[in-house]
């Protein structure tokens, strides 16, 4: 025991001796052990088709493994709670989503954490496009054509999302506001169960993420008429935007970042921000996720904390125009 105390005592005088504390000292050995990434959704979803891409070339620059650990359910609010509980030691990490880092906070009385308060912004990840989709069934070619049938015809055409109170639904939501029309949501426990009820008329619309439809629209089951992100996609250039179809400004991405618990030393997490970036910019990897229609950038954390204030206050607004109730 007094060795112990001993040698504690040195370290810590040759810390200040150097300028520096004894935690900056453990700091400058991070990682010496794996890192565990949360996911809040299943596994082979894009979230987690993000994550794996990023960590397996993130895990050769910190020297360590990266293990991904899926904790799906109440719209990512599960692994984010997670996460937000964790020790703040940089060890464990979320990948976190537009869900959990910008529309819980307001759509859920209490989602088991304070976003805010509880996690810390380390970068972003990248983002992946949503489109309008529709039934064949559905005898309109453009955007414009399904909102004047829309108008003809109230509260008679649907909306279907993968659940309520995701970015689907709410990007659904503030589609009908712009355009003033009246549209029937129906939420359905995800993309999966909705899509056979799209391609064969039950449902007449979406607002989905473009991956799980590539498949669909190459083979001529549904139709796209719009993409909801601010410029094309170079998957789909011919697919106009939202905003060029009539409704300027009009945007909607589901977007990504890693986040830390508050409290995770500032070290840790400039070290973290500088490889994930230096992950971020190979061009191998760029084209691999390009493929699945999510455009990766990252950032610093300051430009994802001010990004996730922005997303806050738009869809707090989106709910309000809505007249969304908070569950």
């Amino acid at each position: 025991m007094r060795l112990n105390r001993y040698l504690n005592s040195l370290l810590a005088i040759l810390a200040l001796g150097m300028g520096v504390s004894a935690p900056a000292l453990a700091q400058d050995s991070y990682p010496s052990k794996p890192l565990k990434v949360v996911v809040p959704f299943p596994a082979g979803g894009a979230t987690d088709i993000l994550t794996r891409a990023i960590t397996e070339k993130l895990a050769a620059k910190l020297g360590q493994s990266v293990v991904i650990e899926n904790k799906p359910g109440a719209g990512a609010n599960i692994g984010a709670a997670y996460v937000a509980k964790a020790a703040p030691d940089g060890y464990t990490i979320l990948m976190g989503s537009i869900g959990s880092h910008s529309i819980a906070v307001s759509y859920y009385k209490d989602p088991g954490y304070q976003f805010k308060r509880d996690l810390t912004a380390i970068s972003t990840a990248g983002t992946l496009s949503n489109i309008v989709v529709v039934s064949n069934e559905l005898p309109v070619k453009s955007l414009a054509e399904l909102v004047a049938l829309a108008k003809k015809e109230p509260g008679k055409l649907t909306c279907g999302s993968s659940g309520t109170g995701g970015l689907i639904h709410l990007t659904c939501e503030m589609f009908k506001v712009a355009a003033g029309i009246d549209v029937l949501h129906i939420p359905y426990k995800g993309t999966s169960l909705l899509m056979p009820d799209l391609i064969s008329g039950r449902v007449t619309m979406a607002l989905d993420t473009l991956p799980p439809y590539l498949p669909m629209l190459k083979d001529g089951k549904v139709r796209a008429l719009a993409i909801t992100t601010a410029k094309r996609s170079a998957l789909m250039p011919d697919l106009p935007t939202i905003a060029e179809s009539g409704y300027p400004g009009f945007e909607s991405v589901a977007s990504y970042g890693f986040f830390a618990p508050t409290g995770t030393p500032p070290a840790i997490i400039e070290r973290l921000n500088r490889e994930i970036n230096a992950v971020l910019v190979d061009p191998e990897l760029k084209a691999k996720l390009a493929q699945q229609a999510i455009e990766v950038a990252g950032s610093t954390p300051q430009a994802l904390a001010a990004f996730v204030d922005g997303e806050i206050a738009k869809w707090a607004t989106v709910m309000k125009a809505s007249n969304i109730q908070r569950e």
